[in-house]
C-alpha cells in the first residue's frame, strides 16, 4: 500500500481538513510539528516515514484561482519530494507549464472544471492525475468527466470530501464502482482512512494507494505500521 500524506494549505499554512467545509479550516495542531508551516509539517511527517510523495491541495487556488506566487512559495517543498499538486488547475497553458516541472504531478480536480476539454487534451500525459470529486452522492464537476471513463488518465483519485477528517471510513462502494470502470488504471482512495484495516481492505480491492492525513497526525498509523504497509506497496 502506497500511503501519500496530505498537506492542505490555506493562507500559506497547513490546515486540518474536515468534511470539505473549507471556510472552517484552521491551522493544524499536530504533535508532529511545532508550527503549521508547510515545510515543518512535511518534515514532521517524514519523521514517521521517509515518504517520497506528498499530495498538496492549495485551497486558496482551488477556490480563487492560482496566484502568481503560489508555485514560488511551494518551491522549497518541490526540492525535497515529489508532489501531487491540486491548485484548481483548469487552464491548458497553466498545466503545460506544470508538466515541465520534474517533481510535480498536476492533479486535475473535477470540481475546478467547466467542461472536459482540458482533460481530453492532456489525458495521455503519464503525469496527469484526475481527481473525481464527490460531496455526498453529488459528483462535483461536468458529468461528462465522470461518464466517459475512456477519457480518464492512468491515475485517478476518488475524493470523497464529506469523509475527509471525519473518521467515517472510505467510501468502499464508490471506490469499487470506479475501480470497475477504470480498467487497468490506478485508483487512489481519498477521504475517511481511519486505520490499518481500512488500508488493507483497500489493497485487497486492488486499490494500491491512499491519501492520508488525520490517522498520521493522531498516531493511529505508527512508524512501524506505515513501514510494514509501504513495504508491501
Amino acid at each position: 500500500m502506497h500511503i501519500i500524506p496530505v498537506l492542505d494549505i490555506k493562507d500559506g499554512l497547513v490546515v486540518r481538513a474536515y468534511m470539505g467545509n473549507r471556510d472552517a479550516y484552521r491551522p493544524i495542531e499536530t504533535p508532529l510539528s511545532l508550527t503549521a508551516n508547510v515545510l515543518d509539517v512535511a518534515e514532521g511527517l517524514r519523521k514517521l516515514y521517509p515518504f517520497p510523495v506528498f499530495y498538496v491541495a492549495e485551497l486558496d487556488a482551488i477556490q480563487c484561482g492560482l496566484a502568481d506566487d503560489t508555485l514560488k512559495r511551494l518551491k522549497p517543498l518541490f526540492a525535497t519530494a515529489d508532489v501531487w499538486l491540486d491548485a484548481g488547475f483548469s487552464d491548458f497553458s497553466q498545466l503545460e507549464q506544470i508538466l515541465t516541472m520534474d517533481s510535480v504531478s498536476p492533479v486535475l480536480g473535477s470540481e475546478s472544471q467547466s467542461d472536459a476539454c482540458v482533460l481530453e487534451k492532456l489525458r495521455e500525459s503519464p503525469r496527469l492525475i484526475l481527481s473525481l470529486d464527490f460531496r455526498g452522492d453529488e459528483f462535483m464537476g461536468p458529468p461528462s468527466i465522470l461518464d466517459k471513463a475512456d477519457n480518464w488518465p492512468s491515475r485517478i483519485i476518488v475524493m470523497t470530501l464529506g469523509r475527509v477528517g471525519a473518521n467515517s471510513g472510505p467510501d468502499f462502494e464508490r471506490l469499487t464502482e470506479i475501480k470497475r470502470r477504470a480498467g487497468n488504471r490506478t485508483v487512489i482512495a481519498a477521504g475517511g482512512i481511519r486505520h490499518t484495516h481500512d488500508l488493507q481492505q483497500l489493497e485487497e480491492m486492488g486499490i494500491p494507494a491512499a491519501l492520508v492525513a488525520t490517522s498520521l497526525h493522531n498516531g493511529t498509523l505508527t512508524p512501524e505500521t506505515i513501514s510494514s504497509l509501504m513495504k508491501n506497496k
